[in-house]
């Protein structure tokens, strides 16, 4: 059975989304990782609770 465009445009975007994080990763294994970066991941997998906000 035949994909539409869309179902195909989007599978190839993951596929580019994966392989630019593979780079990245390769990257980060060969010139480590800068400080400011790893304070964003920190960031970005930070558990927060959007109350929080509104006790401040």
């Amino acid at each position: 059975m035949a994909k539409s465009k869309q179902q195909q445009e989007a599978h190839g975007i993951g596929q580019v989304e994966q392989q630019l994080n593979h780079q990245m990763e390769a990257a980060e294994e060969i010139q480590g990782t800068p400080k400011l970066d790893r304070e964003i991941k920190k960031a970005v997998n930070r558990q927060v609770d959007p109350l929080d906000d509104l006790s401040e």
